[in-house]
């Protein structure tokens, strides 16, 4: 148990250097040959905060363990809002973007009620992955296209800003790191998936309680880290944006992973007990920004306090029942 509980805390480690490894050297790499700053944090930079979820998802599933994935999955969207959007709205009322209306709640709501319709049955399989990764497709070929066309809309500073973070090192550098990473990135994602079952064998538990717990919580860190440093810095854009896009690819590049490398039955209730509390988080973060947004307000502490109870009350009757 304590050996299984430190391979968990150094997997979570060699995840999250895995992953920022990782894209340094993929965004200098695509920097090198001429690839734009914009592209660069729309697609590396922004598969950095999710790999820890990505490729443990994809080891669970590859390994047979699909409740462990999608308790993953449902799990780091609950700790996204009940934990690390409420932390932020605590630490500072959050100022909302002005694209929150037309772009990052529409995008949000669809994902979660697509992802509602094709779970009620309680199975996940094939038609259900693509269906989810045509969904991505999509919303990616929309998102590209607005931002490269919508060119009034881009800031230059940020731009520039985002050039100066990307680092400055040689292709052979770059491709090292990127190697490095990525084997880091697949040898930590084994060693936590294990450790994990070993846990959940131990306590005679499910794999999914554990990935809904434990291992939602160490993946979900990244976006724990990004949403409280940049309320802190004054970036309430890039703390609510980092929540709703993390949820989003959580459903739509997560769960396709148990769909095509283990398909099968869903727990009944990791669908009607935690998929419930994770509909009913987006929605009412989904009404609380439309409301703040339309009254010209902020989402203040109060509604911070609100999302905290809510996953403490959700966590607390998980853990009840399961013990029951």
């Amino acid at each position: 148990m304590l050996i299984a509980t430190l391979i968990i805390v150094l997997g979570f480690v060699g995840l999250i250097w895995g992953a920022d490894r990782f894209v340094t050297g993929a965004s200098s790499l695509a920097r090198n040959y001429g690839v734009s700053p914009l592209i660069i944090g729309l697609t590396i930079v922004a598969f950095g905060t999710s790999a820890p979820e990505f490729f443990s998802s994809a080891v669970a599933a590859y390994q047979g363990k699909p409740g462990l994935a999608i308790g993953n999955a449902f799990g780091s969207n609950l700790f996204n809002i009940g934990i690390a959007l409420a932390l932020a709205a605590v630490i500072s009322p959050l100022e909302l973007p002005k694209s929150i209306i037309s772009r990052e709640i529409p995008a949000l709501l669809f994902v979660t009620l697509t992802t509602a319709i094709l779970l009620i049955d309680l199975h996940i399989g094939a038609f259900d992955a693509i269906v989810l990764l045509l969904v991505t497709a999509f919303l990616i070929y929309k998102l590209l296209k607005q931002k490269l066309f919508n060119v009034d809309d881009i800031s230059t500073s940020l731009n520039e800003d985002a050039s100066l973070s990307i680092k400055k090192i040689s292709s052979a550098t770059a491709i090292i790191y990127l190697t490095i990473g990525l084997f880091i990135l697949l040898a930590s994602a084994e060693a936590l998936v294990q450790a994990a079952s070993n846990i959940a064998d131990h306590l005679g538990v499910s794999a999914a309680i554990i990935g809904l717990t434990i291992v939602a919580l160490g993946t979900s860190l990244p976006e724990l880290a990004a949403a409280v440093v940049s309320v802190m810095r004054g970036h309430d854009d890039l703390a609510i944006g980092n929540i709703f896009g993390s949820n989003i690819l959580n459903f739509l590049v997560v769960l396709p992973f148990p769909g095509l490398l283990a398909p099968g039955a869903i727990e009944p209730s990791l669908f009607y007990r935690d998929f419930s509390t994770v509909l009913l988080l987006t929605a009412l973060l989904c009404f609380i920004c439309y409301w703040c947004y339309r009254r010209k307000q902020q989402i203040g502490r109060l509604y911070g306090v609100i999302f905290l109870l809510i996953y403490c009350s959700w966590f607390t009757f998980m853990v009840l029942e399961v013990r029951g």
